[in-house]
């Protein structure tokens, strides 16, 4: 069945056009009887509805009690340790070796792979995120079979297939020159195909050695409008081992640096344990740190310093960090990062909380020219939360005096019962099923 060339689509509509940390109510517009109107997959015109209902003609879906929101946006996932979600007991680097190493062993299966690659993007669809920067696994045929799915979905994602050439089961070990091979063939294969994008990903420090790390950064200068996507300061216990494998770096950022992997498409998960250092070198870099508060917390990892990143000006995105992370749900993760935050002193406003995971997100992933918001021209990936989608809340929003207050309670008690649909180019990727909803 076509999709007719312009579509209408009317709620409350919210997005933002700048950081609200930064400019106040400036920085979002806000629509309590809006029209988004979709051209061909690509935002046509915003506004009140009455004069774009008089201005575009086209279907009308008309959605009472529910906002309309950008796509959500993880800047930091693992697809193949969804099945290992929930995995009691650990911190990190036992976590790893007792749970993370035996599971990615099976993507070696390009047909397991694949099965774990369609569930997980479908997750994702359902949990409203449209775009994420995704951890695949060391094989060479788990990563193209993500980029398979990804592209069966025609949503947008970056990934990368693993580097780890010590410090893990042989089985799951490359070598300095078959993970540069492998990621050049996958980067030429599958980097800017429809909307796709590839990450050199060494999985963190300790599972590298210097000369990879060092092809790496070869490989960034050899395709400089990739990613570099890794992991940094997440455990006390991490920081420690990396000061004993690379004794001569100033520090762990230091390590990375010497290899050439900071850049503006350098987004490192965690950043916990952070030096000023660190820090400054961070912010000069323009490279992001991904928050990934679930995560920070099952395995005990630390709180994140979000005020300090402020102060140095590091940029933020957040991540899910499935499965260390214990949700899809970008909603589950803002109320985190809110907790996080309170625990350090420090307050995460409900419009800077989502700010990060839709427009602060895409910035993060320097992709904000193409999804983020509702700008005229951009892709038309987005969600549709349902305002009464639990008794709770139904309750609970008829006394929320004012947007803000709205938000904080989405934030708070939300999760992916909230999504009634989630599109992506405009077309329907998601639609919440009936069965058992209250």
């Amino acid at each position: 069945m076509s999709q007719p060339e312009m579509q209408l689509y009317r709620a409350r509509i919210l997005h933002f056009l700048q950081e609200p940390a930064e400019q106040g109510e400036a920085a979002w517009e806000y629509f309590d009887d809006g029209i988004l109107v979709v051209e061909h997959g690509y935002i046509k015109a915003l506004g009140p509805a009455e004069p774009l209902l008089r201005q575009y003609h086209g279907p009308v879906e008309h959605f009472p009690d529910h906002l309309i929101i950008p796509g959500f946006v993880d800047c930091h996932i693992h697809y193949p340790q969804t099945e290992m979600i929930a995995a009691y007991g650990e911190q990190l680097l036992s976590w790893l070796n007792n749970y993370t190493f035996p599971t990615e062993l099976k993507f070696s299966d390009p047909q397991y792979a694949g099965a774990v690659a369609k569930f997980f993007l479908d997750e994702l669809l359902r949990n409203g995120t449209t775009t994420a920067l995704v951890f695949c696994s060391v094989h060479m045929q788990a990563a193209e079979a993500f980029f398979r799915e990804a592209q069966k979905r025609n949503v947008r994602m970056i990934a990368g297939k693993v580097l780890m050439d010590r410090n893990a089961p042989v089985d799951l070990c490359d070598t300095p020159d078959s993970g540069y091979l492998q990621s050049r063939e996958l980067i030429q294969r599958w980097h800017g195909v429809d909307r796709l994008q590839y990450a050199v990903t060494p999985r963190f420090a300790p599972t590298s050695t210097q000369e990879q790390l060092a092809k790496a950064g070869d490989l960034l200068q050899e395709f400089p409008d990739v990613y570099l996507h890794t992991h940094l300061a997440e455990n006390s216990g991490e920081v420690a081992w990396v000061k004993r494998l690379y004794p001569s770096a100033k520090h762990y950022l230091d390590v990375y640096d010497q290899a050439g992997l900071l850049g503006r498409r350098s987004i490192f998960a965690h950043g916990v344990h952070l030096c000023d250092s660190e820090c400054e070198r961070l912010a000069h870099s323009r490279s992001v740190i991904a928050h990934c508060p679930t995560s920070n917390l099952f395995l005990g990892s630390g709180l994140f310093d979000m005020a300090k990143m402020r102060r140095y000006g590091v940029r933020i995105g957040l991540g899910t960090d499935v499965g260390a992370g214990t949700s899809f749900s970008l909603l589950r993760t803002m109320d985190e990062a809110y907790k996080i935050q309170q625990l350090q002193g420090e307050k995460l406003d409900p419009f800077q909380a989502l700010y990060l995971a839709t427009l602060g997100g895409a910035r993060a992933l320097d992709i904000d020219s193409k999804v983020g918001n509702f700008e005229r021209g951009k892709e038309a990936d987005f969600c549709v939360l349902d305002l009464q989608a639990t008794p709770l809340l139904k309750f609970r929003l008829q006394r929320a005096g004012t947007l803000c207050e709205l938000l904080f309670v989405l934030q708070a008690l939300g999760d992916d019962r909230l999504i009634e649909r989630t599109y992506v180019l405009g077309r329907c990727a998601h639609r919440r099923s009936q069965i058992g909803v209250l």
